[in-house]
């Protein structure tokens, strides 16, 4: 199982970025992907994660800046930022569970953050700085 993020770059407060989860060697239709996003002297957290069903999920910080959605036809997932705050500055991370966790792994993460991910994408910089 392989993710690669891709999308970050440097915005100014206000802006908007696209983040891309490219998977290689596997379908990504069988997983939930979450993104996570560590800030300089924080913790790794997870702000958004979709199902199978495309059912979504946010943590309260992101809800109604960030859009979570898949294409698995091109096996991505994306996360559309907008009104981005300094605040959002951070790595920002892709990753997954096996396909145990299919069904339960966006609404079991989102209540219970040590779930964490088996699998890892590289990470992407996000900067927000005027």
């Amino acid at each position: 199982v392989q993710l690669q993020a891709s999308g970050g770059g440097l915005v100014q407060p206000g802006g908007s970025l696209r983040l891309s989860c490219t998977a290689s060697g596997f379908t990504l239709d069988d997983y939930a992907i979450a993104w996570f996003r560590q800030a300089p002297g924080k913790e790794r957290e997870p702000i958004s994660c979709i199902s199978m069903d495309h059912t979504t999920y946010y943590k309260g910080s992101v809800e109604g800046r960030f859009t979570i959605s898949r294409d698995n036809t091109k096996n991505t997932v994306f996360l559309q930022m907008s009104s981005l705050e300094p605040e959002d500055t951070a790595v920002y991370y892709c990753a997954t569970r096996d396909t145990f966790w299919s069904y339960t792994y966006c609404s079991t993460l989102m209540s219970r953050e040590s779930l964490g991910a088996a699998y890892w994408g590289q990470g992407t910089q996000v900067t927000v700085s005027s």
